[in-house]
């Protein structure tokens, strides 16, 4: 049975802020690099010109919450698939690797990204 508190540890939106190989202007090639997590176990990546759907399984490593996934999307408008994981330490940062199907892989870490306000307005 899967975890809805490890689901839970990853739900919302994280900045990629540093990648194994590529600097950091690379990496915002497109707009801030990000990885999103859904709680339909869903999710999505962007950094440099590659773009990721994921389908997500939740657990636990060594004490610590962690997703692996496998993802297809596009890089530079070519079709481009992979997997990956990532865990989530005590001081709530994410690190992780993504691997791109007879490619590259690399190293990156995330911070969690405040939830957007209540865009709803109140009756009153």
């Amino acid at each position: 049975m899967r975890s809805r508190t490890k689901l839970g540890a990853f739900t919302g939106s994280w900045r990629i802020t540093e990648m194994e190989l590529w600097d950091k202007d690379a990496i915002d090639l497109l707009g801030p690099a990000h990885i999103e997590f859904d709680t339909d176990r869903s999710g999505e990546f962007v950094f440099i010109a590659v773009r990721g759907w994921m389908d997500c399984t939740f657990g636990e490593k060594e004490g610590q919450p962690l997703v692996e996934f496998s993802w297809q999307g596009s890089d530079e408008g070519d079709d481009a698939s992979g997997r990956g994981w990532a865990t989530i330490d005590r001081a709530r940062r994410m690190t992780g690797r993504i691997f791109f199907h007879r490619g590259d892989n690399s190293a990156f870490t995330a911070t969690l990204l405040p939830a957007p306000p209540n865009t709803r307005k109140r009756r009153g």
